[in-house]
């Protein structure tokens, strides 16, 4: 159990920087050695509307968001009103001296004294949280030079002045938030969202093409490619419209590059066409769907898991495909590249399954180790035997050896039409069985390779709470909350969703005496489907649609519900 668990919520409006406040704090604590996971909530809208970055400080890993805080930071009255019932009965707001606290412990900011022109207004504020976290005074203004020395000398004074002064003010209000107990610096640790991590996943596996069309919260993951772009050799596309993404990335893949394509569910709604061009082409292909609630535009900058059973059913016909639904933002980083590997491995689309509140969330690591990563399959780029190369030769497991046109004299043949062996299209019945087969096969060696799923707490548990994806965390948090009430709980957590080893988790299933389903969404989707695979009933649905992420606090308020 964690010695101390603070969260902070810097609150406002679209445009007011509390998002550079906040991912500014994040880094100098996770310098500092403390344990920082960080969501954002915002609206779709680029000034206005009422926004919010909450970090969560700890000295053990936290993978949820709180469902109280200690700090206030607001920068508009809209902002006190909103998250007022959030702030603990001890906790402190931190506002301008022009808003009203609403008879909350506060600390008023004189932002006209302390900034000398608005712009300076967001590093007073990152001066003042820093003085009364207890935080030193060197590493915001460390942070400041780094960030600000491209603009010149003069701005980096400026803003090093300024934090100063701020800081300098809140020491005599520290009596109004408990300061923070002192950790070992990490400098050389990082700071990284789930996209991010996915994204260098794949770079780890060798990914050498993106393309995509814009489509909020997916967006993030081609950025990072292209930031590395040009030092990793990896071509990135923006295209017309979904459609055009899916198909120039399996065009690159049959010219030898592992492709991704990242997307959210309405973009993935134009693709499932492509999908299954892939799986009849057996050509590998790495889609990232990081789910929004929908149905349509829906709410485009919330969270919801609504897309798992569309994940699983998306395209026409009958194919392997794989789904993995990371959990933390670390397991971005292992599912990006596994990703790669087993499109590349079982020349199959996957689909790696997010959602917003893992996509956006920040949470402070260890650097990752590239050394202990599975190696991935790569094409055959021999020549032997050119002229009786067969593209979708059969094999006692299903996986033909793939060669990449234009290395050598082989023909490398692709098509959407039923095909023979070389890739020659046909309509023979018995050709046509031999080949969907053929196909087919593969899944029993994609099966030998599904994760099992990770079991937390006793193995004769009375309750089981089961969840995939990224609630895992507030699912985890409420299991241990409601042990220390003396019940007997575990965890089962999955991380890959299709397909399923039954054998892998049964078991846990038939031995709890009342199995509960945590999901995001509305239709217990997960539940439906382990339902139907293994017939062992689920007594009890948690679920959550409204747009925001689950929390312990809500799981157990709804557990009890009658």
């Amino acid at each position: 159990m964690p010695t101390f668990d603070r969260t902070i919520i810097i609150a406002g409006a679209a445009g007011q920087g509390l998002v550079t406040v906040g991912e500014l704090l994040s880094k100098l604590l996770t310098r500092a050695g403390y344990e920082v996971f960080a969501t954002q909530y915002y609206m779709s809208r680029i000034r206005g509307g009422q926004n919010s970055f909450r970090i969560r400080i700890s000295d053990m890993p936290q993978f949820a968001s709180a469902d109280e805080c200690d700090i206030l930071f607001a920068f508009d009255q809209d902002a006190v009103a909103q998250h007022f019932e959030m702030l603990h009965e001890s906790g402190t707001v931190i506002l301008s001296d022009k808003l009203n606290a609403m008879n909350k412990q506060c600390v008023s900011i004189p932002f006209d004294t302390l900034a000398s022109k608005p712009l300076y207004e967001n590093v007073v504020a990152l001066g003042v949280l820093c003085a009364l976290l207890g935080l030193d005074r060197s590493l915001p203004e460390q942070l400041l030079s780094e960030r600000f020395t491209p603009k010149g000398e003069k701005v980096v004074t400026d803003n090093i002045e300024t934090l100063g002064g701020a800081y300098d003010w809140s020491l005599n209000f520290t009596d109004k938030c408990s300061q923070l107990p002192k950790m070992h610096m990490h400098p050389e640790r990082i700071l990284i969202n789930g996209n991010t991590s996915i994204a260098l996943g794949a770079m780890a596996a060798g990914v050498k093409f993106c393309s995509f069309y814009p489509m909020t919260p997916g967006s993030s993951v081609a950025q990072t490619l292209i930031n590395h772009s040009q030092e990793m050799g990896i071509v990135v596309e923006q295209v017309e419209d979904e459609i055009a993404a899916l198909n120039m990335a399996l065009g690159a893949s049959y010219a030898g590059a592992a492709s991704i394509v990242p997307t959210s569910g309405g973009g993935f709604a134009l693709m499932t066409e492509a999908v299954s061009l892939s799986g009849i082409m057996e050509q590998p292909i790495v889609v990232v769907i990081a789910q929004r609630p929908g149905p349509a535009t829906g709410m485009p900058t919330r969270t919801e898991q609504g897309d798992l059973l569309f994940a699983m059913f998306g395209g026409h016909g009958e194919f392997p495909r794989i789904i993995l639904t990371p959990s933390t933002v670390e397991e971005c980083f292992e599912m990006g590249h596994r990703a790669i590997r087993c499109a590349e491995q079982y020349q199959s689309p996957v689909i790696i399954l997010t959602d917003q509140f893992l996509a956006d969330g920040l949470q402070s690591l260890e650097t990752y180790d590239l050394h202990d990563l599975p190696e991935v399959a790569q094409p055959d780029y021999s020549d032997t035997h050119s002229e009786g190369y067969k593209r979708y030769l059969l094999t006692d497991d299903g996986i033909s050896p793939r060669r990449i046109p234009g290395y050598g004299k082989s023909i490398v043949l692709a098509d959407s039409h039923a095909h023979n062996e070389r890739g020659n299209i046909t309509e023979d019945r018995q050709l046509r069985n031999v080949m969907v087969e053929k196909m087919l096969l593969k899944e029993s060696c994609i099966r030998k390779d599904v994760l099992p799923p990770r079991y937390f707490g006793n193995e004769n548990a009375d309750k089981l709470l089961i969840c995939w994806g990224s609630v895992e965390g507030a699912v985890r948090e409420a299991a241990a909350e409601m042990t220390e009430r003396g019940e007997n709980v575990a965890v089962l957590s999955f991380s890959q969703v299709w397909p399923l080893n039954v054998e892998q988790f049964l078991p846990y299933l038939e031995n709890a005496k009342e199995r509960v389903c945590i999901e995001g969404n509305s239709n217990a989707q997960f539940a439906w489907l382990l339902k139907g695979l293994t017939c062992v009933p689920i007594q009890k649905i948690v679920s959550r649609y409204d747009g925001r992420p689950l929390t312990a606090g809500y799981i157990i308020r709804k557990m009890y519900e009658e």
